[in-house]
Formats: structure tokens, C-alpha cells, sequence
């Protein structure tokens, strides 16, 4: 992904609902866009500090700090200093079809700007959009993990 390598620890099923657990590692880069998703997500920092950006609120974690997300509001984060580690927990499953759609469709090789084609095709394919429509690939990070 852009902003850091998701790796799927959970999915839970049960009468009540699903949700995906991820292990996510992200290095420093400038902060993408915020975006918009139709699932709601938990963000638990373990190592690193980083700055989220939630519906346009600012907020500083540091290990132990949380951060909900819910569906349809606008978000994104930057790693401070070189690199964090954190617990993303998605409502449903369509997070973890999003990452393998992503990581099918999207080459790892190629700058953002060079595959803005394919991410925007793919964010849509999953209900997701940049917020404010803004796809300006210049705001975007040149590098991926």
C-alpha cells in the first residue's frame, strides 16, 4: 500500500457482525490525501509516533494512543520520525479485499503519479474516494512500500 505493508493477522465472523485485524508498518513519507472508506477503522499505535487526520482534526499518538475512524469520514496519517507500527481493525471485510485488489492491481515498482490510473480504479471498484475528489497525484507520495 502507499502509505505502509498491511499484513492481515484476523478476520472474524459471528452472528454479530465481521471484523479484519492488520499488522500495519509504515516508514516516514508526506502524508497522502485524506480518503474515505465505507468501513469504520481502529487505529492502535505499538512503536513510532505518528499524526492522524481524522474529518480535518489533527491528532498526535504516541505508543498506547487510539484513534476510531468512521465509515464515510475523511482520514489518513503520516509516520513522525522513521517509522511506526499499528493495529488497524476494520468493520467488515471489505478492507482486506481492498489491500489484495491493491496490491494485485497497483504495481509496486512504479511512482504514484505513474499509477494514479490504476489506484483510482481500484479505490472505486471498493466504495472508497479521495476526499474532496482531489486526485492530484502530486500530493501524493512518489515512494511505496
Amino acid at each position: 500500500m502507499i502509505d505502509g505493508d498491511h499484513i492481515a493477522k484476523a478476520t472474524v465472523h459471528d452472528a454479530r457482525g465481521t471484523f479484519e485485524v492488520f499488522e500495519v508498518t509504515a516508514s516516514a513519507r508526506p502524508m497522502s490525501p485524506p480518503h474515505v472508506s465505507p468501513w469504520s477503522g481502529v487505529l492502535f499505535l505499538l512503536e513510532g509516533r505518528i499524526t492522524a487526520l481524522v474529518n480535518g482534526t489533527s491528532y498526535d499518538l504516541e505508543p498506547g494512543g487510539l484513534i476510531v475512524a468512521p465509515a464515510g469520514t475523511p482520514c489518513t496519517f503520516e509516520v513522525v520520525g522513521e517509522s511506526a507500527r499499528f493495529l488497524a481493525i476494520t468493520s467488515g471485510d471489505g478492507a482486506g479485499r481492498f489491500f489484495a485488489d491493491f496490491a494485485d492491481s497497483v504495481p509496486a515498482d512504479q511512482p504514484v503519479d505513474a499509477s494514479m490510473e490504476a489506484i483510482l480504479s481500484v479505490t472505486k471498484r471498493h466504495g472508497m474516494a479521495l476526499a474532496g475528489a482531489s486526485a492530484d497525484p502530486s500530493l501524493l507520495s512518489k515512494d511505496r512500500a
